[in-house]
């Protein structure tokens, strides 16, 4: 097999399994940190329940330049899980350059210093327990130091490059 061959193959699989990942909805969370710099933040459809005892969670981030890299580099993090009225902070989070932790958008400050959005359905306070390079990501894994509930309401999913509500109408299955 030639370096062309195998290049055109691993491009093809690479296609084919954002296709698939595509086609999975997955909730969505904002994920926060205090730094040296200031907060950071960004969005993230990746989040995973790993154990309950002790409580972990894993989540992945592209790159480690950028918020990312800053994320990666925090003693502790926050992981909201967003609901459905959510979607313009979704959006600003996951696009470099757009306004980030305005009074508009709800944030307060924990007494430990990380930025936390109020009304978001969950939010867990995190301490990193291992960070895996794994291609152009990087998968943390990091115990659950604290949990508090915001309001109830619906989760905002993503799906198809796009987010989504879930109809609260749809029967019971």
């Amino acid at each position: 097999m030639t370096d062309a061959t195998r290049a055109l193959e691993s491009t093809a699989l690479a296609e084919s399994f954002k296709a698939a990942f595509r086609a999975q909805p997955a909730g969505v969370a904002l994920v926060t940190a205090a730094t040296e710099s200031g907060p950071v933040g960004l969005t993230a459809s990746s989040v995973a329940s790993v154990a309950v005892d002790p409580p972990a969670l894993s989540l992945s981030v592209t790159r480690a330049t950028g918020s990312a890299g800053r994320l990666l580099a925090a003693n502790t993090l926050i992981v909201h899980f967003l609901a459905d009225h959510h979607v313009d902070l979704a959006r600003a989070f996951a696009r470099s350059g757009e306004p980030r932790f305005t009074t508009e958008q709800g944030f307060a400050r924990l007494e430990t210093g990380e930025p936390l959005l109020s009304d978001a359905r969950a939010a867990l306070r995190c301490r990193p327990l291992h960070i895996v390079p794994v291609g152009s990501s990087s998968l943390v894994i990091a115990e659950v130091l604290d949990v508090s509930f915001g309001p109830p309401s619906p989760p905002l999913v993503y799906h198809d490059r796009r987010f989504h509500r879930l109809d609260s109408d749809s029967p019971d299955l």
